[in-house]
């Protein structure tokens, strides 16, 4: 396989430095950027099979350069780095396009998990069991990336698409958080964060509110289940 290359984007040089220098040694390809405007301007010069991103960053702000890089390719993995550990700003990455989010300070063993992970997910995806994944008057097009209720479309943000793919390959089976954490996210369940319940509540909003069944339902002390019926 040819060497992975991951784009860089972190302000403390100390930081960056000492990355790049890990990741070398471990035979990643690693194009380090000091701002937002730089670390566009070399994802658009090269292909990368990878993006780590600080959120705090002179130029073009995390969330905008996730933002654009997301526009320019949906599958590329991205980390988002930062010291902000609130809910909100973590609900704020992810729904910028960021695939995972590490709060400062860290240990370089995690995020090497992470990005190993992410890399399996892309680089080896799974094959998918058909096109189409449905329960009840609920259609997701894996193709299209399209999701209808009672012929009406619903749009989602990529990590919102992700946890509803999720509960319908599992249709009828109740998932824990951690499996959620896991399948998901791929990260280990964090009992500190309701990141899950937040993005749990987004889904019914949008695919539930509004329309009768409810598919969405709650194992207290178990987990979620979609399903048509109580």
């Amino acid at each position: 396989m040819s060497e992975i290359k991951i784009l860089l984007i972190e302000d403390e040089k100390k930081i960056a430095d000492t990355l790049k220098k890990g990741l070398s040694e471990l035979e990643y390809d690693v194009q380090v950027a000091y701002d937002g405007n730089i670390g566009l301007r070399l994802f658009e010069s090269d292909k990368f099979d990878l993006v780590i991103t600080d959120i705090n960053l002179p130029g073009v702000n995390g969330y905008d350069v996730c933002r654009i890089i997301r526009s320019r390719n949906q599958h590329i993995p991205i980390i988002m780095l930062t010291a902000l550990s609130a809910t909100d700003d973590k609900v704020e990455g992810f729904d910028a396009g960021a695939d995972d989010y590490l709060v400062k300070p860290f240990e370089f063993k995690e995020l090497l998990a992470r990005i190993r992970a992410l890399l399996k997910r892309t680089l080896h995806p799974q094959m998918q069991a058909g096109n189409i994944l449905s329960v009840a008057d609920l259609e997701m097009d894996l193709d299209s990336k399209e999701v209808t209720r009672a012929e009406k479309k619903i749009t989602l943000t990529a990590k919102e698409f992700q946890l509803l793919e999720y509960l319908l390959r599992n249709r009828n089976r109740v998932v824990s958080r951690a499996d959620i954490f896991e399948k998901v996210w791929d990260i280990d369940f964090d009992t500190k964060t309701n990141v899950i319940d937040v993005y749990i509540n987004f889904l019914r909003k949008k695919i539930d509110k509004d329309f009768s069944p409810k598919l969405i339902h709650t194992q207290v002390g178990m987990g979620y289940v979609l399903k048509e019926g109580e």
